[in-house]
């Protein structure tokens, strides 16, 4: 990319040179010819048939540099190879089209060769943007390089004012004016014209030919070991030797590379200051004309060999490239200052409008505070009589007060005495409340008790109901059965017998029950006495205390209701009705079983609302 980019550098200059209207375009026929010389000047096979297909729709119209360039880059510059073609036959076919058309000699103070050579030099030193310039920075070092060459002291005053006549009206010169600010002598005053010619020639080999030392040294033959003076050229990887140092008659070529060295030889057959250049397949000793020169030599081809081992560019193309990053980075630098400028602009814009709407806020804030504190003393004297008036009603309010407050604590005195009261009637009522809660326990117990029995005394009566409607089946059987009948009908009365015996000991058994529950009755009567009594007293005290009573009127209804039954349940059950008795026992057995039967559901339902 780096040869295309200095090859595109020096065929804009020919195509502009042919644009004569300078309306960005040129003719077909031009173009043609430019691509023929091109091709052949590149070594470039040359294809007459490509620029017509090529531009076959413009119906031979003219052509624009971005037109031109796809063709320019796939027919032309694709097919260079590098180091195929002399970029000095090059440079010289681009310059004979343009110099004619851009450049006036007559103020000019140097030769043709070496306005050819600035012009190589700025393409070299150009910006790579386009129209091509070259920006004061490197006019500084060109001109630095320049004096440098002449033997003459830098003036960076003479070119500050230099430049600061350029002013802020362009970013850089073109082509041409960097020739003629070169050829006006301005910069190279009171140096003749050989001198300068010397000094732009060793600048342009090594800026543009990569010139890293040149001179006279003698050298050492292979052949003959015979001496020759000869005129070396150090680039970074050849170091050519000539006759002369007008490079007509060129005797050979040292390649280096990077297993090379050199290094300095001890005084020998009457030769001083040798050093030596080793290389893969040959070695050459070469004499200096004095320890300094040996010194430069040694340490240049040294630099070289170091350029190659670590493949970089030579010193005056690294250090262009690194100029152009500082100039890229101080730019970047610079746009972002502006940026910022241009935001704190902004923002000091906004804060002195702020500034200004809160000074108008201030004045309107001061004029409503003047108004304010007007209005403030108008109404001071108003409230103070009212404070006055307000003072005196407080004053009688608070003695009221405090008679209040007087009477109050009196009361509150009182009312916790009724609280300690109240406290120690709560807890006599929690004991009463306890007593009543385990006769409850005692009479679920006993209900208990007398369900278990009510349930035996059910299911003995109905096995004596089985035995008599037994009985009854036998008494219609056949005579011839009666007989046995009989017998079985006497063990049956035996075991109704024992049935009774065990019927009255549970009646014996039911009885004190109902003596234990008529007990537990009267506890459950003096407790709900006992609580009602309570109540009545925490009533009397107190009329915020309600107590939920425990069972009531209800509850004494309902034992009332289960004692009348149960009374009227054993009459019927043990005092019989002598007008209906049978001499058959059984008769009689079953009525009372039955009476029983119905009485004890009877109480067992009463009992089981309870």
């Amino acid at each position: 990319m780096a040869l295309r980019d200095e090859l595109l550098k020096v065929i804009w200059h020919a195509f502009t040179a042919l644009d004569v209207d300078k309306c960005g375009k040129v003719s077909k026929s031009q173009l043609k010819v430019l691509s023929h010389s091109l091709c052949t000047v590149l070594q470039v096979p040359h294809n007459p048939v490509a620029l017509e297909n090529h531009f076959k729709d413009d119906d031979e119209g003219p052509v624009s540099n971005q037109g031109y360039m796809p063709y320019l880059n796939r027919f032309i510059l694709d097919k260079v190879q590098p180091n195929s073609f002399d970029k000095s036959d090059f440079n010289r076919m681009c310059w004979t089209l343009c110099v004619k058309k851009n450049l006036n000699r007559n103020n000019l103070l140097i030769s043709d060769d070496d306005t050819f050579k600035v012009w190589c030099i700025f393409n070299f030193l150009s910006e790579d943007v386009y129209p091509l310039i070259i920006v004061p920075e490197e006019v500084d070092y060109f001109l630095r390089k320049l004096t440098e060459a002449m033997g003459v002291n830098w003036q960076q005053e003479q070119f500050g004012e230099y430049r600061a006549h350029l002013g802020a009206k362009q970013c850089g010169l073109s082509a041409w004016e960097f020739i003629e600010l070169i050829g006006s002598g301005l910069f190279s005053k009171g140096m003749d014209r050989q001198t300068l010619s010397m000094a732009i020639n060793e600048v342009y080999c090594e800026l543009i030919l990569d010139v890293m030392k040149q001179g006279y040294m003698w050298k050492k033959g292979h052949k003959r070991k015979n001496w020759n003076e000869r005129w070396f050229l150090l680039k970074p990887d050849v170091i050519s030797y000539y006759v002369g140092e007008d490079l007509n008659d060129k005797k050979g070529d040292i390649l280096l590379s990077s297993k090379c060295f050199v290094e300095s030889l001890p005084d020998k057959d009457g030769k001083k200051c040798l050093l030596l250049i080793k290389c893969w397949d040959k070695s050459f000793e070469i004499s200096a004309s004095d320890k300094k020169k040996k010194q430069e030599w040694i340490q240049a081809i040294q630099t070289a060999i170091s350029l190659l081992k670590d493949q970089r560019l030579p010193p005056h193309k690294e250090g262009r490239h690194k100029r152009r990053e500082l100039r890229q980075k101080l730019q970047a630098e610079q746009e972002e200052i502006t940026h910022r400028m241009k935001e704190l602009q902004m923002a000091n814009e906004d804060k002195q409008q702020e500034l200004v709407k809160m000074r108008q806020e201030l004045e309107d804030a001061a004029e409503q505070a003047a108004f304010e504190e007007t209005k403030r003393l108008q109404t001071q004297v108003q409230l103070q009589d009212r404070f006055r008036q307000e003072l005196e009603r407080e004053k009688n309010i608070r003695e009221q007060m405090e008679a209040k407050v007087a009477q109050k604590s009196s009361e509150l005195q009182q009312n916790l005495q009724r609280v300690q009261e109240l406290e120690e009637m709560y807890m006599r009522l929690e004991e009463a409340l306890e007593d009543e809660r385990q006769a409850r326990q005692e009479e679920e117990s006993v209900r208990k008790l007398q369900t278990r029995l009510l349930e035996e005394e059910c299911s003995k009566r109905e096995d004596l109901e089985r035995l008599h409607l037994k009985q009854k089946q036998t008494i219609e059987m056949t005579e011839a059965e009666k007989q046995e009948l009989e017998n079985q009908r006497a063990m049956k009365e035996r075991a109704l017998e024992a049935a009774m015996k065990q019927l009255d000991e549970l009646e014996q058994e039911r009885k004190q029950a109902l003596e234990q529950y008529g007990e537990v009755t009267k506890k459950l009567e003096m407790a709900t006495n006992k609580t009602k009594n309570w109540k009545a007293k925490v009533a009397q005290h107190e009329g915020l205390l309600r107590l939920i009573e425990p069972g009531g009127a209800k509850l004494t209804v309902l034992w009332s209701t289960i004692n009348q039954q149960m009374l009227s349940w054993e009459s019927s059950t043990l005092i019989p009705n002598h007008s209906t008795l049978t001499p058959d026992p059984m008769k009689t057995h079953s009525k009372r079983f039955k009476g029983s039967s119905a009485d004890h559901k009877l109480g067992t339902s009463f009992l089981h609302r309870g």
